[in-house]
């Protein structure tokens, strides 16, 4: 799962790839964003932990699990 942090004053946007649900992505999220937690924790797949303070959290972008081609076709004319 590919989740998107954007962090106020920061250029560039925070990537992280975990393998926890949709949902247990978006249930940390609100925690943070509801106060009950001052810091967003994810772990990605490489067991490397991306803390995020709450009040810089800009958006988060949460993907989905499916994979996306990319490549060549044969185009039938």
């Amino acid at each position: 799962m590919e989740v998107r942090i954007g962090v106020q004053h920061v250029t560039r946007e925070l990537v992280v790839d975990t393998e926890a649900s949709a949902e247990d992505v978006e249930k940390a999220v609100a925690e943070v964003l509801e106060g009950e937690k001052t810091l967003l924790t994810l772990t990605d797949r490489r067991d490397k932990r991306v803390v995020v303070p709450a009040s810089t959290i800009g958006y988060v972008e949460i993907g989905s699990n499916t994979k996306q081609t990319v490549g060549f076709a044969a185009v039938a004319e």
